[in-house]
C-alpha cells in the first residue's frame, strides 16, 4: 500500500470512528411502547382462574382422532395458504436484509478510457491540440452517516415488518389446523345425519308395511297408508340431500389439505371424538402474548411508531462520506504506477429548505397510521377476549343444551317403541304412531347438531386461545419455515 492510499484509508477509518461514534446517539421519533390493554381479570364462564391453558397442549393432543390428525399433518404440508404466507414472510426478509444494508458503506468499482482532442478523460484540457488517451479506474465507497436514527429507524421499521410475517405465518398455521378440524367434525355430523335418516327410513318402511297389513286386512283406511307412505319418502328425500353436503364438505377440506376435489377417509364417527372434561382458559392478560394475531398487530405498531422516525428524521441534513482510491494515467502501460495513483476523501451534507409542506403532510400522516396502528392492536385483544369468552359460554351452554336433548330423545324412542306396539293391538290409532315418529327424526337430528356443536366449540376455544403452536420451540428471528411440533410433520414446501 502506497503512501498516499494509506494516508487515504486512515482517513476513511479515522472519520468513520467519529462518525459512528456519534450515531449513538437517540434516534429522532418516539421509541416504541406496548399500548395500554384494559385486559379483565378472568374470562366470563371459564370456571376458574388458573393460569394454565387449553392452548399449551399440542394439536394432537387435542384432537385425537388418528384421521383427523393425518389430515392436518397433510394441510401443514400442502396448504397452499401456508406456503404462500412462507412466501410472504421470505420476503419480508428480503426487505430487512436490504434496510440492514444501509448501515454500512456502499462500496463498487469503476474504470474508464477515452481519446480525444484537448481532453483528458472526457474532459476539457487545451495541450496544444494533441491527441491524448485517458485511463482511470479505481475503488469508491459511499457512506451515509445516521447522524440522526433515520436508517436506525427504518431497521426498525423493516424488523418489525419481517417479525410480522412471522407471526402471520403462525396465525396461518393456527387456522389451517382449526379449519381442518372443523370441517372434519362438521362432515362427521353430517355424516351422522345420513345415518339417523337412514335409520328413519328404515324405521318408517317398517310402518308402512304394518299399515299396508293392516288396509289389506280391511283395518286400516286409504288416508292411513297414503300418510304413511309420504312420510317415508319425505325422509328419504333428505338421504340425498345429506349425501350433497358430505360431498362439498368432502370437497372443502381437500382445498384446506391442498388435494383436488375427491373422497375423504374417515375411520369414526361423531361420537367418537373424545371431549376433555376441564377446558382451562388461562389469564386473559396470557392472551396477548400468546395469540399470533395480536402479536402481529402489535408489530403493526412497532413498525409505525418506527416511520414516524424515519420521516423526522428526512427534515434533518443527510451526511455522508465518500472515498476514492484508484489510478488515472494517459499510458494504459503506466497506470499500475505510484505516479498513476489517486484518491480522494469528501463529506457532503443535504437537507430540506423548503418543501412546500411535503414532508410536515409525511409527518402527520405517519403518526395518524401510528394511532391507526394503536386502535387496530386495542381492536384485536378486544376481540380476541370476546372470541375465548364467546367459546366459553357456548360450550357451558352447549353440555346442558345436550343433557335435555339427549333425555327428549330417550322419551321419542320410547313413545315410538309404545305406539306402535299399540297400534298393532289395535289400541291406538295411526296418526299415535305417526306423530311418535315425526317427532323423533327432528329430536335425534338435533342432538347430533349438539354433539358437533360441543366439538366445534372446543376448535373454537382452542383456536381463540392460539394454540396449535409453540413459541418456545422457533427462534423468533432465525427460522424461515415453519415446523410443527407434531412427529413426522413439517410445514414447508
Amino acid at each position: 500500500m502506497t503512501d498516499t492510499s494509506a494516508y487515504a484509508f486512515g482517513m476513511t477509518t479515522a472519520v468513520g470512528v467519529a462518525l459512528a461514534t456519534l450515531t449513538g446517539c437517540k434516534a429522532v421519533g418516539p421509541d416504541y411502547r406496548r399500548p395500554d390493554i384494559a385486559a379483565p381479570v378472568v374470562y366470563r364462564d371459564a370456571g376458574s382462574s388458573a393460569s394454565e391453558t387449553l392452548a399449551e397442549l399440542s394439536w394432537w393432543s387435542v384432537f385425537k382422532d388418528p384421521a383427523l390428525q393425518g389430515l392436518i399433518r397433510v394441510a401443514l404440508t400442502n396448504s397452499y395458504d401456508l406456503r404462500i404466507v412462507l412466501t410472504r414472510e421470505d420476503q419480508a426478509r428480503a426487505l430487512k436484509m436490504q434496510a440492514e444494508s444501509q448501515f454500512l458503506p456502499g462500496l463498487g468499482y469503476g474504470g474508464t478510457a477515452s481519446r480525444g482532442g484537448n481532453t483528458f478523460l472526457s474532459m476539457p484540457s487545451l495541450d496544444g491540440g494533441r491527441c491524448l488517451n485517458g485511463f482511470a479506474g479505481g475503488f469508491q465507497a459511499v457512506w451515509e452517516i445516521d447522524l440522526w436514527g433515520r436508517v436506525r429507524r427504518m431497521n426498525e421499521a423493516a424488523r418489525a415488518k419481517y417479525m410480522e410475517s412471522v407471526e402471520g405465518r403462525r396465525a396461518v398455521t393456527v387456522s389451517v389446523v382449526g379449519g381442518v378440524a372443523r370441517v372434519y367434525f362438521e362432515l362427521l355430523e353430517l355424516d351422522d345425519q345420513r345415518m339417523i335418516a337412514r335409520r328413519t327410513e328404515t324405521s318408517y318402511r317398517r310402518t308402512l308395511a304394518l299399515f299396508e297389513d293392516q288396509h289389506a286386512n280391511g283395518l286400516a283406511s286409504k288416508l292411513e297408508l297414503a300418510r304413511a307412505q309420504a312420510a317415508l319418502h319425505t325422509v328419504s328425500a333428505k338421504i340425498p340431500e345429506i349425501e350433497r353436503q358430505i360431498a362439498m364438505k368432502e370437497n372443502e377440506l381437500n382445498v384446506l389439505l391442498g388435494c383436488n376435489p375427491g373422497p375423504v377417509h374417515r375411520t369414526s364417527d361423531l361420537l367418537s371424538q373424545e371431549l376433555p372434561a376441564c377446558v382451562p382458559a388461562g389469564l386473559p392478560s396470557a392472551l396477548l402474548e400468546r395469540r399470533p394475531d395480536i402479536r402481529m398487530a402489535e408489530q403493526r405498531v412497532r413498525e409505525a411508531n418506527a416511520e414516524v422516525g424515519v420521516t423526522l428524521g428526512d427534515f434533518f441534513p443527510r451526511v455522508g462520506l465518500t472515498t476514492f482510491v484508484g489510478a488515472m494515467s494517459t499510458d494504459l502501460d503506466q497506470i499500475t504506477k505510484d505516479g498513476a495513483r489517486t484518491w480522494s476523501l469528501a463529506a457532503d451534507a443535504a437537507g430540506p429548505i423548503f418543501t412546500g409542506g411535503s414532508l410536515t403532510g409525511r409527518y402527520r400522516q405517519a403518526k395518524a397510521a401510528c394511532e391507526e396502528a394503536k386502535l387496530r392492536y386495542r381492536q384485536a385483544a378486544l376481540s380476541a377476549f370476546r372470541e375465548v369468552s364467546d367459546a366459553l359460554v357456548s360450550r357451558v351452554k352447549l353440555d346442558a343444551a345436550r343433557a335435555e336433548q339427549a333425555e327428549a330423545v330417550a322419551a321419542c324412542r320410547d313413545a315410538v317403541q309404545v305406539s306402535t306396539e299399540r297400534y298393532a293391538a289395535g289400541k291406538a290409532s295411526y296418526y299415535e304412531v305417526l306423530e311418535a315418529q315425526q317427532q323423533l327424526f327432528p329430536a335425534e337430528t338435533a342432538l347430533s347438531q349438539l354433539e358437533a356443536g360441543r366439538r366445534l366449540v372446543l376448535v373454537q376455544l382452542y383456536q381463540a386461545l392460539g394454540g396449535g403452536w409453540s413459541l418456545k420451540d422457533e427462534s423468533d428471528a432465525g427460522q424461515g419455515h415453519s415446523k410443527t411440533n407434531a412427529p413426522e410433520t413439517k410445514s414447508g414446501r
